[in-house]
């Protein structure tokens, strides 16, 4: 057989039922070969989109993506979606075409390096010299992909390898041993007995989670944690579906853009579990001296994320679910009533309110009415901006509900994109929804085609506030002078979204919100819902 034929049988063999593409000149022998394999091929409008479906589509199935791009341009494009996933650890399998081996490095026609490009924000790449040696590569990259750490693996293969003939092989025979890759599932022993000691002692212990939690599919243990020694919890961004938001343990999302409650708790606690997160600037920004005040707990699966933000006092290495279960089975109730209770009546005195006006749709309010009327296995994707910090603050995580977001990158246009993957990934009855700006919409709003097609069933949330919102702030807050944010005209979105066959409506008036998110979700289709927001708005 062709190589071109044995990539789309390796993917069969993984159990790949849909993947994400857009066809070119250098992966042509591998479409036709999907053209007749049973692999669903959906075609987006963008390469970055590819990888941005890809994303989605990963996270509803909690296993590795597949996404194709052609050289040059193609794999160029798709460049951005990559560093997405690799900062918010979304295992993706991506293949790009490459011209031909004997051209590579001749600055060809549409020759990119792509594995240069992408070298830092890959787990790893290769770049294909022999046909026979690809049901290998493709069983690491999956491998690599969905083990550890997640993270996007990049294979480019030449176009005339893609040709070249190779002879039968056994798949499910091929074993996977990487020299240098063993990543560590289980924690030390020793350290965990430390972190039971330390806790047994702690008078204000604050269990922070982080996006790790979900990855390794500790929500149960994380949450069970706290109930059953009673530990007060903060979230980051990206840990905020892995808490019950309803639960009176919870305190709230920390960092530049949390709540202030939380980010007090965090600096008074004299005892902090780290799980799963990389307590990135953006989630302690607001947080100072705790490496001082508090004994630091890091629990991670990589290792090269502890102690590289903040000096850890018991760093414990392994998955998050194999760690948390070991620690519930040895601690007992601890003796907290009194900071719980402080910091729960902080908690209520220090609520959002929403000034409604008589002008505009407070944005606050949309996501607070979404959060009421959306069902409790609803997933809500968020673009990057003021969006994205109204619907984490404001959407509320009870049942099985989802909050996906670019938390690492915070790349602009990754709602849309995302929404599609999402779609496909998850459950046909799963609420998908997809809250945007203005500004992130318009980078991404070529997928209404893609929603068209396929007749997705996704409800879009457009905050239209004419322009960049969050850094229109930020050059309010800074220089009083706003420069280059503001879009003088914009085209006129309802007609767009009925260009493309999409439902549609237009909200001036607070009063009108509900009934608006109601008929949305009831309606069997796409349907984009657009909300006329104050510019001057605040994010907070």
């Amino acid at each position: 057989m062709k190589a071109a034929e044995a990539i789309v049988r390796c993917l069969e063999a993984e159990g790949t039922k849909l993947v994400f593409g857009y066809p070119g000149a250098t992966v042509i022998p591998i479409y036709e070969v999907l053209r007749t394999s049973n692999i669903t091929h959906i075609l987006s409008r963008h390469e970055q989109a590819v990888g941005h479906s890809a994303n989605g589509y990963a996270r509803a199935t909690g296993k590795a993506a597949v996404c194709f791009a052609t050289s040059g341009p193609g794999a160029t494009n798709i460049i951005t979606s990559i560093a997405t996933a690799y900062m918010d650890s979304i295992p993706l399998v991506v293949i790009t075409g490459q011209v031909k081996l004997s051209n590579v490095g001749k600055d060809v026609f549409q020759e990119a390096d792509i594995i240069g490009s992408t070298e830092c924000f890959t787990k790893y790449s290769y770049l294909v010299k022999d046909g026979k040696t690809l049901p290998k590569i493709i069983k690491e990259a999956f491998h690599i992909a969905g083990s550890g750490r997640p993270g996007p693996v990049l294979i480019d293969v030449p176009l005339d390898i893609q040709n070249d003939e190779i002879g039968e092989f056994d798949y499910e025979s091929i074993k996977v041993d990487i020299r240098g890759y063993k990543p560590t599932y289980k924690g030390h022993k020793g350290q965990i007995k430390k972190v039971i000691d330390k806790l047994k002692v702690s008078k204000k212990p604050i269990l922070c989670i982080g996006g790790g939690v979900k990855l390794s599919d500790a929500k149960e243990e994380a949450n069970l944690l706290s109930q059953k020694a009673k530990i007060p919890v903060v979230y980051t961004m990206m840990g905020k579906d892995s808490v019950f938001e309803n639960s009176p343990y919870v305190i709230g999302q920390i960092g530049s853009h949390g709540k202030e409650v939380a980010n007090k708790a965090i600096n008074e606690a004299d005892l902090i579990l780290f799980v799963g997160t990389r307590i990135a600037d953006r989630s302690m920004s607001k947080c100072s001296g705790i490496e001082d005040n508090a004994t630091i707990i890091h629990i991670d699966i990589d290792p090269a994320e502890i102690g590289k933000n903040i000096r850890s006092s018991i760093p414990v290495v392994g998955d998050c679910k194999n760690i948390l279960s070991e620690i519930l089975e040895q601690i007992d109730e601890l003796n907290t009533d009194s900071w719980i209770n402080s910091l729960t009546l902080e908690k209520r005195s220090l609520s959002l309110s929403s000034k409604l006006s008589d002008e505009f749709v407070n944005a606050k309010h949309v996501i607070k009415k979404l959060s009421d009327v959306a069902s409790d296995d609803a997933i809500l994707i968020t673009d990057v901006g003021q969006n994205q910090i109204w619907s984490a603050l404001n959407f509320e995580i009870r049942g099985k509900r989802r909050f996906l977001t670019s938390g690492g990158l915070g790349t602009m246009g990754y709602s849309l994109p995302t929404a599609v993957g999402a779609r496909f990934g998850a459950d046909k009855d799963t609420q998908i929804l997809a809250v945007m700006g203005d500004g992130g919409f318009q980078m991404s709003m070529f997928e209404l085609g893609t929603i068209m097609e396929h007749n997705l069933n996704l409800k879009l949330v457009l905050l239209n506030n004419d322009g960049l919102g969050m850094v229109r702030e930020m050059q309010n807050n800074m220089y009083k002078n706003p420069f280059g944010t503001l879009f003088a005209k914009s085209p006129d979105f309802i007609k767009l979204s009925e260009a493309y066959g999409i439902k549609c409506k237009r909200v001036c008036e607070n009063s009108d919100v509900e009934s608006a998110l109601k008929e949305a979700l009831e309606y069997e289709g796409p349907y984009l819902l657009e909300f006329i927001v104050d510019p001057s708005e605040a994010t907070l």
